[in-house]
């Protein structure tokens, strides 16, 4: 359902996100005190609509009172053999209409796999095993309404569906609901309903929610305010390798914001989250590297990643001024390593331009 949810992304954000870059572009402090002491983004109250969860919720195997066809039918799609699980999954529903494989043949549709992609008659499977209960197929249809996928497209719609999918335990279903109630268009604005799905989903490991959780106790909404569980929060969802979480946790690492002060964890999460495009981590790295806190001091990596940190969008006047202060070779250095990175990501602008 990856491809269903990375089409809805743009209907339903969320400002929690650290890495929103429009919004990321913080001034640095001085070369002593890297800005990193500064959080990445505050959340607002609305926000643009931030995308699902990019959690997959692999479809779940059929019942113990059908299980062996069913079993031989997600084992298939698991291994990549659609033509074989979609074969197997259909006999499955003629024989004995069975709801799991209703939902794999809606997966199957919705994504091109084994057969052509038709929005229409993956529609036509997961409302099917929806109205006999299964909330895969319940979060997947409301997917499908959000990204406008199926005709008439509803996000009213879409919202029970998520809301009976989350009543279910649906985790990724429990997530976006909570995304609403933060949105407060179809649903009043409330923190505190928020926070409680967030925590349904949290509670069974999905990332996206922990680091959405971490936010608002962070901040004292919907929940009280407590650093500690917002640390805890994130040092889960870091693991898990979101890279907001990362960013997030790597600051308060450093401050030692309801955890044990670590710069040097702090530097190491920095990296990762900056390796993988998120331009506030760039921008924190290149201070760390800068001044040599957490990291041994280096203005050759510091530049680059300054470099980059900029073409995305996130300036910082005090690194200007600590570049110019290097000697020639050094910047020039710097901005060697900086040019891949900065070639790719204007390419990729241009691509969707």
């Amino acid at each position: 359902m990856r491809r269903v949810r990375h089409a809805a992304a743009a209907l339903l954000t969320f400002a929690l996100s650290a890495a929103a870059i429009a919004s990321a572009a913080a001034q640095a402090p001085t070369q002593a005190a890297p800005p990193m002491m500064q959080p990445a983004a505050k959340p607002a109250a609305k926000g643009e609509p931030r995308k699902p969860t990019a959690t997959q919720a692999a479809p779940a195997p059929a019942s113990a009172a059908a299980r062996h066809e069913p079993d031989l039918a997600y084992g298939a799609y698991q291994r990549g053999y659609y033509i074989t699980a979609f074969s197997t999954a259909t006999r499955r529903v003629d024989e004995s209409k069975d709801v799991k494989a209703m939902t794999l043949l809606g997966e199957l549709y919705a994504n091109g796999l084994g057969v052509q992609r038709d929005d229409k008659k993956a529609a036509e499977w997961y409302r099917l095993a929806a109205e006999r209960g299964d909330r895969e197929a319940m979060f997947a249809l409301a997917m499908l309404h959000f990204s406008g996928r199926i005709e008439p497209a509803s996000r009213e719609e879409g919202a029970k569906l998520l809301a009976a999918a989350a009543k279910l335990g649906q985790p990724a279903a429990a997530y976006d609901l909570g995304l609403l109630y933060i949105e407060g268009q179809l649903f009043p604005q409330d923190f505190a309903r928020a926070a409680a799905l967030f925590r349904r989903a949290a509670q069974v490991g999905n990332p996206e929610a922990q680091y959405a959780l971490a936010t608002l106790y962070k901040e004292g909404r919907g929940v009280p305010k407590d650093p500690v569980e917002a640390g805890r929060l994130l040092a889960a969802a870091a693991l898990a390798d979101n890279t907001d979480a990362q960013l997030e946790y790597a600051i308060a690492l450093f401050n030692g914001t309801g955890v044990a002060k670590n710069e040097r964890l702090a530097a190491t999460l920095l990296a990762k989250a900056a390796r993988k495009g998120n331009p506030v981590a760039q921008n924190r790295l290149a201070n760390v590297l800068a001044v040599g806190r957490g990291a041994n001091a280096n203005p050759v990596q510091a530049i680059k990643w300054h470099i980059i940190a900029k073409a995305g969008g996130v300036s910082d006047i005090p690194l200007d001024a600590f570049v110019e202060q290097q000697p020639p070779e050094v910047r020039e250095a710097g901005e060697k390593a900086a040019k891949p990175w900065v070639d790719a990501l204007k390419e990729l602008r241009q691509s969707r331009s």
